[in-house]
């Protein structure tokens, strides 16, 4: 009976320190439904689940009114690695304030992923690459004709299957634009959620 009373003892005690070891991440998310749909999906994954916390907040707002809501998390909880947002540019009227929050965000050490015109093209890239500009409607309508979606719902289960493949070709999205001098705003399509799955997920994104 002694013995099986410390083998308890010790396994508790490697419960405890592993989830003490696991890294933490906030993501505030602009939209409402399509970003915290994917992303709750990529948390519940259990190579994800049982590698990091997630914890998943929005809609907060437009994106310098989301780096300030960021700031303050980072500045009430010690506890968490890291924290992003999730955001869009928007085509052929980009938010405003997009620059200053971006400044704002480096400047205080929060993460940004952001979509180029929006979330849809990274949705897309998940099928297929794609290097011409396009408004946010027609980023829609290209996710629409990938996925046979009519709304702003994601199937997690295609969509988790085929992230390694966005994580790609979103990547090389990036390295052309750096190659052509395509500089922010104008980097349209583009999106920098490959580096936020590749902070989460760094061997299976490689």
């Amino acid at each position: 009976m002694a013995r099986h009373q410390r083998r308890r003892g010790h396994n508790l005690r490697r419960r405890v320190a592993d989830r003490s070891e696991r890294r933490s991440f906030v993501i505030l998310c602009e939209g409402k439904e399509t970003e915290p749909q994917y992303l709750s999906a990529l948390k519940q994954l259990p190579e994800v689940h049982e590698a990091v916390s997630v914890d998943i907040r929005g809609p907060v707002g437009r994106p310098l009114q989301l780096v300030e809501a960021a700031i303050k998390v980072q500045s009430d909880n010690d506890e968490t690695n890291e924290v992003w947002c999730v955001f869009d540019v928007e085509a052929p009227q980009p938010h405003p304030n997009l620059k200053e929050a971006l400044a704002l965000a480096r400047d205080k050490g929060i993460n940004t992923a952001v979509s180029n015109p929006c979330f849809e093209i990274w949705l897309a890239l998940h099928f297929d690459q794609h290097n011409a500009p396009l408004t946010t409607d027609d980023a829609v309508r290209l996710r629409r004709t990938h996925d046979g979606s009519t709304g702003k719902e994601v199937t997690g289960e295609l969509y988790m299957s085929l992230r390694t493949d966005a994580v790609h070709r979103a990547r090389d999205l990036s390295t052309y634009h750096v190659a052509n001098g395509t500089l922010f705003p104008n980097d349209n399509p583009s999106s920098s959620m490959f580096r936020l799955l590749e902070a989460i997920e760094p061997n299976t994104t490689k």
